[in-house]
């Protein structure tokens, strides 16, 4: 494959910033697509319930990191954020699910 350069002598091949941003938004759209069966799906703990109610940000890294199985430091490259934000969100959504399950009723 041949790139020519632009009239400013630039590249007009994509950048790697730029490929990197395409496997990012690829991956996002995963948990995106998870969260509507999550909430299709019922079961008798209420957890796809809970996990479907999440922010965006702790149910990105539920997904991420417990469904499809990435350490923190994967998570934290795909969502482009710190592995301590990553861990914040895993902690702050594992809370939430407690709070929920504690005041459901039996």
């Amino acid at each position: 494959m041949t790139v020519a350069p632009t009239v400013d002598g630039r590249s007009t091949a994509a950048s790697a910033n730029d490929r990197t941003t395409a496997v990012h938004d690829a991956v996002r759209a995963v948990p995106g697509a998870m969260r509507s069966q999550l909430a299709a799906a019922d079961s008798r703990l209420g957890l796809y319930t809970a996990i479907a109610a999440l922010p965006v940000g702790q149910f990105d890294v539920i997904i991420l990191h417990y469904v499809l199985g990435y350490p923190c430091s994967r998570v934290a490259g795909i969502m482009g954020i710190s592995a301590g934000t990553v861990r914040t969100h895993r902690r702050q959504a594992r809370k939430a699910h407690r709070r929920q399950t504690r005041h459901r009723p039996a």
